[in-house]
């Protein structure tokens, strides 16, 4: 078999293998909270942000661009160089996310491939290969402003959150509207996290 039709084949392989790393390690993060409330049952809740993180795959392509053809400048590579430099940045972001995930740490699996293939090219290509413009546009400012927003967005609606459930002190009236809530909620996060990682 000739070596670039191995390469291909593996780097094949270990695409699949990153996405099912990808999934393992992302689909708590979508669904810890309505499994520890109650308000879904475990296997329910992988159902659904397996299901949600396909129809996400379907509506965004956004990051699979960023990746494909932001990042590096695909001219100044050789023909023969583009293949091992996608293995070799799987492999990096297969094993930070094994890592993390053994680890119990947060860690973004998109982030983890932008890393494997910014360091494997600038070991195999150099710096020069890098769009550093990109890389400060599309994945650094985003990574530093993403949490400030949420933690914004999420602290306001926790304050909404107290003062609409104020008058439901002691009643039981109100879980079900948290429990649709933390679903909901937690649907979009699935959502979102297929379209990212489309």
């Amino acid at each position: 078999m000739e070596t670039a039709v191995l390469i291909l084949l593996l780097v094949i392989a270990l695409a699949l293998f990153f996405d099912f790393t990808n999934g393992f390690h992302d689909t708590a993060n979508a669904m810890a909270t309505p499994i520890a409330t109650g308000a879904l049952k475990p296997k329910v809740a992988v159902l659904l942000a397996a299901g949600l993180n396909l129809v996400g795959a379907f509506l965004s392509t956004e990051v699979a661009k960023t990746v494909s053809h932001g990042i590096i400048h695909e001219d100044q590579l050789a023909a023969t160089a583009l293949l091992p430099l996608i293995f070799a940045g799987l492999i990096g972001a297969i094993t930070w996310n094994m890592l993390t995930w053994l680890l119990g740490l947060p860690s973004s699996s998109s982030h983890a491939l932008f890393g494997g293939l910014i360091g494997a090219t600038l070991v195999g290509v150099g710096a020069m290969a890098i769009d550093f413009g990109v890389v400060l546009s599309k994945i650094i400012l985003p990574a530093l402003i993403a949490p400030v927003t949420a933690g914004v967005i999420a602290f306001t609606v926790t304050k909404v959150a107290y003062a609409v459930t104020r008058r439901y002190d002691g009643k039981p009236d109100g879980r079900d509207g948290f429990r649709w809530g933390q679903i909901f909620t937690s649907s979009l996060v699935a959502l979102a996290h297929g379209t990212n990682d489309a």
